[in-house]
């Protein structure tokens, strides 16, 4: 798989400079949590839901996770693991291109038995999510993932954990629940592909919820939280995992109380105004603005629960030619020394050695997301993309 795959070779070679690489669930695992982009939330209890994997992977998903906790009711839990079983099943018949599926339990003890009731077909499973994650549980959790692969004979399964616990939230544990956090994941380094931020669950402590005209870095007790995970958990040093961004919890139009704040000049250049329209009345410049400080907030990725969240959450991953020439630049071989120089743009100073992490980073993610051409922007990929 690939993104941008669902889109014609055509279409494709007039967007990018550099393509996304194709990867697939056995690529090294530093490109599979670069390229997670939006990932699908999905109930486990949906009828059809073999059906479902197979349409949104034809619209350019990458990654799903199926629930089998808080999207669904407590009496539906044992019919959704059946209805799972079942559906992966389905997905033998006529498999083709699937994305990254992953299974979000509720117990350790669902992660073995799942995988025995699977059977052959756990072979299109890349991991599971755990909820509520942090020292206590994280180790059972950890463990039944290892468990899992031994009954499976899989070589590996993923483990994304989700931050949400309200040890975490408040201030006089913090500290200490990211330490338990760190060392639970450590200890499975190579086990746990990319760490999940359950900001709804962070909000539900002081009974809060941000509208669509507020992004979850306007919550600042949320946006305080996701500041020390990346300082804990994100460091660009060799010890950080990817953590991804919030889930956008809206798709229809209400009521707005603050003027949009998405710019109309990008769009009257393409000629799409209309687009713009629309977007606002999905409440969709909301989004697009919180994944932009997703990614200025060192986040990469993000839940998302709708599929019209997915491409422009994809379309805004790619990155430009701009910081592709930066980013090229700063890591030529002899630039090793350091120094400081003038961007091939013209517009910024470019310091090789305090700009080298985020170089690397940038590099790693035009590797999954791709390279726009020089006057492509994310209109004209956002309107590829929502074409197909």
């Amino acid at each position: 798989m690939r993104h941008f795959g669902h889109i014609s070779p055509t279409v494709r070679k007039d967007l990018f400079h550099q393509e996304p690489a194709e990867f697939t669930g056995t690529s090294p695992a530093r490109l599979l949590a670069a390229a997670l982009g939006a990932t699908l939330y999905s109930p486990a209890t949906r009828p059809a839901l073999a059906a479902d994997i197979r349409k949104q992977a034809g619209r350019g998903v990458v990654s799903m996770v199926l629930c089998l906790e808080d999207s669904i009711s407590d009496a539906d839990v044992l019919d959704a693991e059946n209805n799972l079983v079942r559906q992966f099943r389905d997905l033998d018949a006529d498999a083709g291109e699937l994305p990254l599926l992953f299974i979000r339990v509720r117990t350790p003890d669902q992660i073995p038995d799942l995988a025995r009731r699977l059977g052959p077909s756990i072979r299109h499973l890349a991991g599971f999510v755990l909820p509520k994650f942090d020292e206590r549980r994280g180790i059972p959790f950890l463990e039944a993932v290892a468990d899992a692969e031994a009954v499976s004979g899989r070589d590996r399964l993923y483990a994304m954990p989700v931050l949400e616990t309200p040890e975490l939230l408040h201030l006089e544990t913090r500290v200490e629940a990211l330490a338990g956090i760190s060392r639970t994941v450590n200890s499975h380094r190579d086990r746990v592909l990319a760490l999940r931020l359950g900001v709804t669950d962070f909000c539900s402590a002081y009974g809060l919820r941000r509208t669509p005209d507020m992004t979850a870095y306007d919550v600042q007790i949320v946006a305080g939280v996701i500041a020390d995970v990346v300082n804990v958990l994100s460091r660009a040093d060799g010890t950080g995992f990817t953590v991804t961004g919030p889930v956008w919890e809206y798709f229809r139009s209400q009521q707005r109380l603050f003027k949009p704040q998405l710019r109309r000049s990008p769009f009257l250049e393409e000629g799409v105004e209309e687009l713009r329209t629309a977007l606002i009345e999905h409440d969709l410049d909301g989004l697009l603005r919180e994944i932009e400080l997703d990614r200025a907030n060192g986040l990469l990725g993000k839940t998302c629960i709708h599929p019209a969240h997915v491409t422009p959450v994809h379309a805004l991953s790619v990155v430009s030619h701009e910081e592709f020439c930066d980013a090229e630049d700063i890591l030529r071989p002899e630039r090793g020394g350091g120094g400081v120089m003038r961007s091939a743009y013209t517009n910024k100073m470019n310091e090789i050695k305090p700009h080298r992490a985020w170089a690397e980073r940038t590099m790693l993610r035009a590797e999954a997301f791709g390279v726009a051409k020089e006057q492509v922007g994310f209109v004209d990929l956002l309107t590829a993309g929502l074409q197909v």
